[in-house]
């Protein structure tokens, strides 16, 4: 177990985290530096377009969908509107998530909740779909004219479509 004290400096908690890291994400932190260093990273580069490039280099297969300046990929649970990450709950997550990877298909309030929840939606109603929804668009739409991606469905639930 690694404990942080928060009057500890950077560098004393990045080391602690460091040993946390797999292998992998060693070599990969340690290219990343280095490479900042020399110059080949610029200060302004978004992490997101990092992220994006390194992943298409190793090679790995992502479920990722791109619609216009939208960008989704799954396995790093990372959505990002114009090169700009949007920061999802989980919940609000696991909601894009279902909606972007079936667009146009309509999830009726009752399945989104089973899905999403995976509890007995009794617990719960309408209005807990409605306030994630409505937090999720408010994140997304970071510009009047980015497209209203999730679409209501009067009475009856949600969709993905542009």
């Amino acid at each position: 177990m690694v404990v942080l004290d928060l009057e500890e400096s950077g560098r004393q908690i990045g080391e602690k985290l460091f040993i946390l890291l797999s292998t992998r994400q060693k070599k990969e932190l340690a290219q990343f530096v280095l490479d900042y260093k020399i110059g080949d990273i610029q200060t302004d580069i978004l992490y997101a377009a990092f992220l994006q490039e390194n992943q298409k280099t190793h090679g790995q297969s992502l479920t990722e969908i791109r619609e216009g300046d939208l960008y989704f990929c799954l396995e790093q649970r990372l959505v990002t509107v114009r090169n700009q990450v949007i920061p999802l709950t989980v919940k609000e997550f696991k909601i894009f998530s279902l909606l972007i990877q079936h667009p146009r298909r309509v999830y009726s309030y009752e399945v989104i909740l089973d899905l999403v929840w995976q509890e007995d939606y009794s617990y719960y109603s309408r209005k807990a779909v409605n306030n994630h929804i409505s937090n999720l668009r408010r994140k997304i739409k970071i510009a009047p004219d980015v497209p209203d991606y999730v679409k209501s469905v009067y009475g009856i639930g949600y969709k993905f479509e542009i």
